[in-house]
């Protein structure tokens, strides 16, 4: 008998479950995109309904635009807006083929001289952008968009001459921070845990680990937050925890910490969930619209990392 509509309808969670909580903000609060996510992640959704969600954010050019990244508004492509196209398809599985390639013909088209990724291309000049992202003419190379980028198309096990250069780029970024912040870092590890020179990516975890410790840019006690200072130009209580880094068990940053540090961290994140249902947001908000946006965004990453750890949300 043929597969009815209906039957691929969502699945409930059971009521009152920090997951049917997050199902009803969700519900009243997401983009059709983020609704979709939803349903593929935690309710047997499919994953053609997430594809086309997120084509409406594709542009002519291949890249993506029109707010997905919700902190950069305005119709035109971006390197952040098309690092979460693409985060988006490896979630479902669908990173790879003619849609891949064609995306990568588009972060060639703006990559900087030595073949990485600025954060914003200065095509968002005349479109609202959180004043933390600042709009430049000549932007520079950012390992906080390439990384991320870079270490997701080798784990899809991509292959394009963009790259060559993008990775060389990554290596040498990596291998030179010194003084770093928390997001700096885990752009750092997203490049690491999929870069397929796998005992130099073990080598430079190892030291970026230490180099976390030593900074104290992971507040390794929810309890005592005071103790851990904010980076410099983030919000009031912007702290990152181990579970930031090492968003799966497997990552290269899972062996920074330690397993109560990593308990710790995992409780405070299952209890981070608000009345509402939600997650709330940590970094600056500065336009309410951007804010109700990525707090589904926020919801579904705390829940992937819950499940990840074997953490009950059902």
């Amino acid at each position: 008998m043929a597969e009815t509509g209906a039957s691929r309808l969502p699945q409930k969670p059971p009521a009152h479950s920090p997951l049917a909580r997050a199902e009803h903000f969700v519900w009243l609060t997401a983009r059709v995109l983020e609704q979709r996510r939803f349903a593929y992640h935690f309710l047997g959704g499919d994953a053609d309904a997430v594809e086309t969600a997120l084509a409406a954010y594709r542009n002519d050019d291949d890249g993506y635009g029109h707010a997905l990244e919700p902190d950069l508004r305005g119709p035109v492509s971006q390197p952040l807006h098309t690092a979460h196209a693409l985060r988006v398809l490896d979630s479902i599985g669908r990173c790879g083929g003619q849609r891949v390639e064609r995306v990568c013909r588009y972060l060639t088209s703006v990559s900087t001289a030595d073949g990485a990724l600025p954060a914003v291309h200065p095509s968002q000049r005349g479109y609202p952008a959180a004043p933390f992202v600042p709009v430049v003419d000549d932007p520079p190379s950012e390992l906080l968009a390439t990384g991320p980028v870079v270490g997701l198309l080798h784990r899809n096990e991509v292959w394009n001459a963009w790259l060559f250069r993008a990775t060389d780029f990554c290596w040498q970024a990596v291998e030179s921070l010194e003084k770093s912040h928390p997001y700096e870092i885990e752009a750092a590890v997203a490049f690491l845990d999929s870069a397929t020179d796998r005992p130099r990516a073990q080598a430079n975890a190892d030291r970026l680990g230490r180099l976390v410790r030593e900074q104290r840019l992971a507040a390794l006690d929810p309890g005592r937050l005071e103790a851990y200072p904010v980076a410099p130009g983030y919000a009031p209580g912007e702290h990152h925890f181990p579970h930031d880094y090492a968003r799966t068990p497997d990552s290269l940053a899972r062996a920074w910490f330690t397993d109560e540090e990593m308990a710790r961290s995992l409780d405070h994140l299952a209890d981070d969930q608000q009345e509402d249902g939600g997650w709330p947001i940590r970094w600056r908000q500065w336009a309410p619209g951007t804010a109700l946006e990525c707090r589904p965004m926020v919801t579904i990453e705390a829940l992937r990392t819950l499940s990840a750890y074997g953490r009950a949300v059902n």
